[in-house]
């Protein structure tokens, strides 16, 4: 697990986290940390704060919000939300019936609060009959934030059992893409389309990945290899 947050464009920070484990597979877990233009920070799916992970986030700036990206990633919100209790707790459209004990300040639609509108667009990825993952843009760095839509795990990480199901999920590094259980359940595919247009229709470089290998070059050909074709 890393100890402190690594730069990869001006005004934007990862931090990878512990494995946990979601019906026994386990997952690599990796929060993105944008400071915005007041100073303030927006922090994308929370991971473990261990010690020094807390003291690199302080160093950087005041945390003004905390993103809850769909109704999976719910562990580490509120531990930390009680660390910083100041910062606003933004969540995906179906996130608080699934977590009904976790407090929450506002649902992510897709526009930005005005505050955010500055340096980010967003979309709610429409159309699944269980997951509800909002994906961000973060404009200035030309950055993709995604959640589960896309993965990419190392094979190097797990046992045999669990890098031959994430090959057959189609989620293994360096190929990765949406999990196979996910592209087989949406139940509205005009809606999962249009979600994804307008994704692919965003200008940027790079993608940051929640569960894997980041795609740092190429982002765009990337996401449209994976995503362009799908609901075609």
């Amino acid at each position: 697990m890393g100890d402190s947050l690594s730069q990869l464009a001006n005004d934007l920070w990862i931090g990878d986290g512990g494995r946990v484990r979601m019906y026994l597979i386990p997952f690599a877990t990796r929060m993105t940390v944008v400071r915005l233009p007041d100073g303030g920070l927006w922090v994308h799916s929370p991971v473990a704060l261990e010690p020094a992970l807390v003291s690199s986030v302080a160093a950087l700036g005041p945390v003004r919000y905390l993103i809850a990206p769909d109704l999976i990633h719910s562990l580490f919100v509120p531990p930390c939300a009680d660390r910083f209790p100041e910062a606003e707790v933004l969540v995906s459209p179906r996130f608080s019936k699934r977590h009904p004990d976790i407090r929450f300040d506002a649902v992510l639609t897709d526009a930005p609060p005005e505050p955010l509108a500055e340096v980010f667009d967003q979309v709610v990825v429409r159309g699944h009959v269980f997951m509800d993952e909002v994906v961000f843009l973060h404009r200035p760095s030309r950055t993709l934030i995604v959640t589960d839509l896309l993965q990419r795990h190392r094979p190097e990480t797990d046992g045999a059992v669990w890098r031959g199901l994430k090959r057959l999920a189609g989620i293994a590094s360096p190929d990765g893409g949406m999990p196979l259980d996910m592209r087989r359940t949406f139940s509205d595919r005009a809606a999962a389309r249009r979600s994804v247009a307008c994704i692919l229709g965003w200008e940027f470089d790079r993608i940051v990945l929640a569960h894997g290998d980041c795609a740092l070059e190429a982002g765009h050909e990337f996401a449209n290899a994976k995503l362009g074709r799908l609901f075609g």
